[in-house]
């Protein structure tokens, strides 16, 4: 089930909200991880059985590290290796058995022996609950969270279906306090509907359109390649992977503020940035923390020198290659970036400092762009050919694909406006208006841009979020 679709916007919503309004706040948390089990179970129930078995052994091996972590140490970290490392048995079995048996196919010698061998389905979001998982043990370990004897609340936290299937990744700190106590005002709940509103609108009509651009231009690749198709690739994946994801975190954050939950924020205009790393620092912001906060730092961080930090550096973006994937374009996507993060370390960001902002903007965006086309190849040879069009392909358009291109353009640099902070830098200064026709006009467009997110999601195929794969 998508917050995209007609079954959820007409169903599931409807019908979890209202009974959550209407029972008891004894029981909203018991409703609230009911209404999320059916929720991540509504495709493949059987595999809501591997996260429940990863949340219930972090539940009852949490007793034991809050327990022993002052007295005996060793014990309370042996649960802490124990708790992390079922969690992460599960996440490499279900998601990296198939590319490590598809690797290891290539010995001669091995080659017969695995041929038999099964691949099991990959638990949607499980890349996502894992981490969460793992965040809380960590902190219950580091004295960062209070330890959660009720089992109904703490599978709250791990199955909260606003954030369940593609983040944003949530700490257990950041609800702590409003798993146990909590309260929706109107103007929360309001705030809530005008950020689903948005984030609904953003991933209907601008990344299910940048993704038919995109499915295009690859198509068109397939019977003649050029570089306008290549572009037209580049960057209309740009804007899709942004407005689809970009917007399902605000879809998350929206309905976590009409259930009383604030999440933390996800993206912070990364197209804007004016290095690779001011980028990360804006891109799935939760994700880059968790890296931060519970490997990079951990391993050293940069307080033991150059050669550990780029050490450190290179385990955290190995991981960040891997955790998004499990193929050799995804381990390059990481790769990539890592080489930028550590030319700009060295180098290169005081050299940008001393260019216009404008061309610090250009060189982040092509290089986002680039790893971009390493990101959603389904091979890094693909990848590699798409990138080598850019500025050497056989020809340089056709007339179908100059068509095309010409026909989306408004389209895509509208898209392009609203990546950008000016479209909020503009509600916030109409908001500093006290005018009441101000006031109207902004509930008028909140609203039709829920009622053109709901009708062209009724209208439309169905169409997962991107990092529901991850």
């Amino acid at each position: 089930m998508v917050f995209s679709s007609p079954i959820f916007l007409f169903g599931f919503l409807p019908v979890s909200l209202g009974l959550y309004f209407l029972i008891s706040r004894r029981w909203q948390n018991a409703w609230l991880f009911l209404v999320s089990l059916v929720f991540y179970s509504w495709g493949e129930p059987v595999l809501c059985v591997v996260m429940l078995l990863s949340m219930t052994s972090a539940y009852l091996l949490a007793f034991p590290i809050s327990k022993y972590k002052a007295d005996r140490p060793r014990l309370a970290r042996l649960c802490l290796f124990v708790s992390v490392g079922i969690n992460l048995a599960l996440l490499i079995f279900f998601k990296y058995t198939g590319f490590i048996i598809d690797n290891l196919r290539l010995i001669p010698a091995l080659s017969p022996f695995l041929d038999g061998i099964r691949r099991f389905a990959l638990p949607i979001g499980i890349s996502f609950y894992t981490f969460q998982i793992i965040s809380y043990t960590a902190d219950l370990w580091r004295g960062n969270a209070q330890l959660q004897k009720n089992y109904i609340s703490f599978g709250c936290y791990v199955t909260m279906f606003p954030q369940l299937i593609a983040g944003p990744i949530v700490k257990y700190s950041d609800v702590d306090t409003a798993l146990r106590t909590r309260s929706v005002t109107i103007d929360g709940f309001a705030t809530g509907i005008r950020r689903f509103a948005v984030g609904l609108a953003k991933k209907i009509i601008f990344g299910d359109g940048a993704g038919a651009l995109f499915a295009y231009f690859l198509q068109s690749r397939e019977f003649s390649p050029t570089a306008l198709s290549a572009w037209g690739m580049m960057i209309s994946y740009t804007l899709q992977i942004y407005f689809d994801f970009s917007g399902y975190s605000d879809m998350a954050i929206g309905l976590g503020r009409m259930l009383g939950f604030d999440f933390p924020e996800n993206f912070n205009y990364p197209y804007a940035a004016r290095s690779v790393t001011d980028f990360w620092r804006r891109w799935h912001i939760t994700l880059s923390s968790f890296f931060r906060e519970y490997v990079y730092i951990p391993l050293g961080g940069n307080r033991r020198g150059r050669a550990r930090t780029y050490l450190n550096l290179t385990v955290v973006w190995l991981l960040t290659g891997l955790w998004h994937g499990a193929a050799w374009n995804f381990v390059l996507w990481g790769a990539y970036y890592l080489i930028f993060l550590i030319a700009e370390k060295t180098f290169l960001l005081k050299l940008l400092d001393r260019v216009p902002a404008v061309l610090g903007r250009i060189y982040t965006l092509f290089t986002v762009g680039v790893g971009w086309l390493l990101f959603s190849a389904t091979s890094a040879t693909d990848a590699l050919s798409v990138i080598k069009d850019l500025f050497a392909a056989p020809a340089l358009t056709t007339p179908q694909v100059s068509f095309a291109a010409t026909s989306a353009l408004p389209f895509l640099l509208l898209a392009a406006v609203l990546a950008t902070p000016l479209p909020k830098q503009l509600c916030q200064w109409l908001s500093r208006r006290p005018s009441p026709a101000v006031k109207y006009a902004e509930s008028a467009a909140i609203l039709l841009l829920l009622m053109l997110g709901v009708a062209f999601a009724a209208g439309s195929s169905y169409s997962p979020f991107l990092y529901f794969n991850f």
